[in-house]
């Protein structure tokens, strides 16, 4: 651990990785909530029948596939 601790002091700036990527995380976090707070009636109940909904089209080309 001691190889890695040492090589990664001799670059410059590396204390500004984690906090960048934090930054990207929580960006895109905040950006996601927003996104569902903002759905509709409609594309929320369609979005909780998808796990249970076996008739799209991919389901019907395994089935024919498979036959």
């Amino acid at each position: 651990m001691k190889i890695i601790a040492t090589a990664l002091e001799g670059i410059a700036g590396i204390e500004w990785y984690p906090i960048i990527g934090l930054f990207i995380f929580l960006i895109f976090f905040i950006i996601l909530v927003i996104r569902v707070m903002n759905l509709n009636q409609d594309d929320e109940s369609e979005y909780s029948q998808l796990p249970l909904d076996n008739s799209d089209k991919f389901m019907k080309e395994q089935k024919n596939h498979v036959n």
